[in-house]
């Protein structure tokens, strides 16, 4: 509980500009992109160093007050939602890039970097950071560890902990501590990887030591028009069953082409029932090889209109089209809901199937718009917030999705986390064991749970009700 003792000694840390409690300042971090939650704060501490980092967070500890580290705010899961009794500590600030090395190809940085400005720095060298979620023009590094980010290049370059070398980490209590390293031959328990994922469970990152990777020689991007969702679905099954590793392999709907091309003029076929974009990377010799296997694959495949890139212009506008469509989809209804769950790529097919069936069922539209190398879906659930009953419909039906991945050997999240929304569903993807090991190691890194307190565990510290809005639910 925020108290007058603890203020007093927060405003010896932080000077009044950066320390913002006056309701007009709270209001842009009432929630993340997930806004059908928000909870006003006590105070927000704008952090510029690593000491005040953990002075604040050993203060906290002191005091007894929950935190909540937070980023951009781009959590579409409620992961960054704060907490009425308790602080944020911003971390945009902590913004360097402290170590580039071209020669042991990574990097150190601080929580606060964007996901593309790794890139940016390392283009120079021919080197860049894998891991490309759609929001990587404003996320942060630190909001990929904690919730383990992907992106469209995850299935052949995996996710961010295979990328993530290091982690400087100041715990809930207070203790500063050095997980991992520079090198890829780490020895003993595999702690920095542990770290991810953990949604702010365990602390905040200070530093973080990524690994950086040749740019590609070459790129070969296909786009296949199909007339069904579940036939584009298949189609992924068949190109995996192939033998081929694709960089990427995406799949759009006909609600999220018509939002994309909208938006972005990426030149898709409006016709078509779904998108399935497949991108070869790597040596020329290789991808030249590739590419002849792959459009055997898709020929037979039933696709009724196959594209090929032929330069980077035209490569660039198919990967706009598909990172623009969250936000696209945007100018086909006030509000939506964005789901995020996993099934095999062999059950591809029939989840989409399904799906479809779930829509007509709730009288919603669905839009897909999803990581198909991984089966990694991400279904848009339009509703009209101003009609009685649209929102919990729209959320009774992103349920029902989460329901289906589970039962077809899947899983409730993919890279947007469990965060505040679907907490209830952990129980439903594991047993009472698997629960009560999650809830022991939580209290033994965080006895107090402060360190986002509410998050990802079910009948954890009781959390503020968050205050129930409609509004749009976005991917910056």
């Amino acid at each position: 509980m925020v108290t007058a003792p603890f203020f007093a000694a927060l405003a010896r840390l932080i000077p009044p500009q950066r320390l913002l409690q006056r309701p007009e300042q709270l209001a842009p971090y009432e929630s993340d992109a997930l806004t059908a939650f928000r909870a006003r704060p006590a105070a927000v501490v704008l952090v510029e160093s690593q000491q005040e980092v953990i002075d604040v967070v050993r203060l906290c500890h002191e005091h007894g007050v929950p935190f909540v580290a937070r980023g951009s705010g781009t959590s579409l899961s409620g992961g960054s939602l704060p907490l009425a009794d308790g602080i944020v500590i911003a971390l945009n600030r902590l913004n360097r890039i402290l170590q580039l090395d071209p020669r042991q190809r990574i990097a150190v940085v601080e929580p606060g970097v964007i996901n593309l400005d790794v890139t940016k720095a390392a283009a120079p060298y021919g080197l860049y950071y894998a891991p490309d979620p759609s929001s990587q023009l404003i996320c942060t590094i630190g909001g990929n560890v904690a919730f383990n980010s992907g992106g469209a290049h995850c299935l052949k370059y995996g996710m961010t902990s295979n990328h993530v070398l290091g982690i400087k980490a100041v715990l809930p209590d207070g203790e500063v501590v050095e997980m991992g390293g520079p090198s890829l031959e780490n020895v003993g328990p595999d702690l920095h990887g542990f770290f991810v994922g953990s949604e702010g469970l365990f602390g905040i990152a200070l530093e973080i030591t990524l690994r950086l990777l040749p740019k590609p020689e070459s790129y070969r991007t296909v786009l296949a028009a199909y007339a069904s969702l579940e036939a584009a679905g298949d189609a992924v099954a068949q190109v995996v069953a192939s033998g081929l590793l694709p960089g990427a392999m995406e799949i759009m709907d006909h609600l999220a082409i018509q939002a994309a091309e909208a938006a972005v003029h990426a030149g898709y076929p409006q016709d078509a029932a779904a998108l399935l974009i497949v991108e070869l990377e790597g040596e020329q010799i290789q991808v030249d090889a590739e590419f002849q296997q792959l459009m055997q694959v898709i020929q037979a495949s039933g696709a009724t209109e196959i594209r090929v890139a032929h330069d980077e212009a035209e490569r660039a506008r198919i990967w706009k089209g598909r990172k623009g469509a969250f936000s696209a989809v945007g100018r086909l209804s006030p509000d939506y809901i964005v789901q995020d769950g996993v099934v095999p790529r062999s059950r591809l097919g029939q989840a989409l199937a399904q799906i479809e069936k779930l829509s007509q069922a709730y009288g919603l539209r669905v839009a897909n718009v999803f990581h198909a190398g991984d089966g990694n879906l991400h279904p848009l659930i339009l509703f009209n917030g101003r009609e009685p009953g649209a929102l919990e419909r729209a959320e009774a039906l992103a349920g029902e999705i989460l329901r289906m991945c589970i039962e077809l050997g899947g899983s409730i999240t993919g890279e947007h986390g469990v965060g505040m929304e679907k907490r209830q569903y952990m129980p439903e993807m594991f047993n009472e064991t698997d629960m009560a090991v999650m809830h022991q190691v939580r209290r033994r890194v965080d006895p107090k749970e402060l360190a986002n307190r509410g998050k990802m565990l079910p009948g954890m510290a009781p959390h503020p009700q968050p205050i129930q809005t409609q509004e749009v639910m976005v991917q910056p």
